[in-house]
């Protein structure tokens, strides 16, 4: 899913309580200003407006889990207008039931059956509508500005890849650009597509081809970032994480390398900004205290920025300088003397390296050299937890199913780190993070996290 599809989907979960906190004031003010001409008001002083403020608030979340329990947040089904307002009528029904089984109980509420009745009319109206306008916002968006828009490769020979190119050429609302259509999954020809402009997604529609062809494109495709679509019935056990889209009726399947999308990228995202905000600002003291002594022990600046690779991408990591100032001058000498990392793969580790200095012993020891990527991770560059970033050098060496770890954020801590960290084998540290990658979730990011707290504390490996 790219950032823009994302973007509208995210949208409507604050539109929809937008909407309802409207509905819920319409609601109010019709009874007591207009509708009281026809019938006094006779609850008005029992619920001033700023109590009644308050119950608005309170229902529009109990509103917003039933429209998530109902699936009207789902963020790959996309509906037709008159199913969505079927949907919301259903969720907000469920919604409005919930309320007037407190209303029974308690008895105490409020005894206004149009503020129930009016509420539940007015929420369902007003969600629809809310709704609506960001569909025609992101339909000229997508139409007009280009906004989101996927690049496609259509790969087949028969009635269903025409079908699907004729769809695609003629209904630029669904968010999709034909870049090529060719009739054999050739991957030279995929590959000079990719070449030549960028490509966001391949589309399969035949399943008549080998399956070795069919392999090497989904390869291709993962090692590149390209999404890979399929016409179900084939393929199948292809990956355990799969997601499903409908153009004009016909189903496609998403190939996933990891359960990391949608809603999980998003609070994975937002765990990353609040954790990484509220480190740095518990850790500016030490942060000072290691920055005196650091620039008391040797010349040089205080922090170093190296060269890292996350999901293709170059970025400069920060972290704490533990080593003599031209210690990147010196890396090449070395690197011809020994590496001590067993079984290292493209990867290279000298223990006792004599560039690093009296105080970087002590602060890469006990990691805390590491603590300044806080600040790639409050600026996107990489994630709380994720496979390790390695250097460009070291990823020009990797195999083909070392680009697995590719697929997503490099982490400033990782499953492979509270695991052994650089004492394991490169290939055992590869399985750990593709483990990682394609069982992902919120709480083994929690879990890593407390390891990694217990690994700084105990663990020797790092130097």
């Amino acid at each position: 899913m790219k950032k823009s599809e994302l973007f509208f989907n995210v949208l409507r979960l604050p539109m929809d309580f937008l909407m309802l906190l409207v509905a819920g004031i319409s609601t109010y003010f019709l009874r007591t200003e207009i509708l009281s001409v026809f019938r006094p008001v006779l609850f008005e002083f029992r619920l001033p407006f700023d109590k009644y403020f308050y119950l608005v608030l309170l229902v529009s979340l109990i509103f917003i889990a039933s429209y998530a329990v109902s699936g009207l947040y789902s963020l790959k089904i996309r509906r037709g207008l008159f199913n969505e307002f079927l949907k919301i009528i259903v969720a907000s029904s469920a919604g409005i039931m919930m309320i007037i089984i407190y209303i029974f109980l308690r008895q105490e509420l409020f005894d206004s059956r149009f503020l129930v009745l009016g509420g539940w009319f007015f929420a369902i109206m007003f969600v629809f509508v809310g709704r609506l306008l960001v569909s025609l916002l992101q339909k000229y968006y997508v139409t007009r500005r280009n906004f989101g828009v996927h690049n496609v490769v259509v790969v087949g020979n028969d009635e269903l890849a025409i079908a699907i190119v004729e769809r695609i050429n003629n209904n630029p609302s669904y968010g999709y650009r034909l870049f090529k259509h060719i009739t054999l999954p050739d991957l030279n020809i995929i590959k000079e597509a990719r070449a030549s402009g960028f490509i966001d997604e391949v589309m399969l529609t035949n399943p008549n081809y080998s399956e070795g062809s069919i392999l090497e494109l989904v390869d291709f495709c993962h090692e590149n970032h390209i999404v890979f679509k399929y016409v179900p019935n084939i393929y199948k056990t292809l990956t355990a994480n799969f997601d499903i889209d409908i153009i004009g009726g016909l189903p496609l399947i998403e190939l996933k390398r990891t359960r990391l999308d949608g809603w999980g990228k998003v609070i994975k995202r937002i765990f990353d900004i609040f954790v990484s905000i509220f480190g740095l600002i518990l850790l500016s003291p030490l942060f000072a205290v290691i920055a005196i002594v650091i620039r008391s022990d040797t010349p040089g600046s205080v922090f170093v920025a190296l060269k890292r690779i996350s999901k293709n991408k170059e970025f400069d990591i920060y972290k704490f300088r533990s080593m003599v100032k031209n210690a990147h001058d010196l890396n090449p000498q070395l690197r011809l003397v020994r590496n001590d990392r067993p079984n290292a793969g493209p990867l290279w580790k000298m223990k006792d390296d004599p560039r690093i200095t009296r105080v970087g012993k002590i602060i890469r020891r006990t990691r805390i050299d590491e603590l300044p990527q806080l600040w790639n991770v409050l600026r996107g560059d990489m994630s709380l937890v994720g496979p390790r970033p390695h250097q460009p050098d070291e990823i020009e060496k990797y195999e083909k199913h070392h680009r697995k770890l590719l697929a997503i954020k490099a982490g400033a801590t990782g499953l492979a780190q509270v695991s052994g960290s650089s004492d394991i084998p490169f290939e055992q540290e590869v399985a750990l993070d593709t483990y990682y990658i394609e069982n992902w979730s919120l709480w083994l990011d929690f879990k890593i996290i407390a390891k990694t707290v217990m690994k700084i504390l105990s663990d020797k490996s790092a130097v």
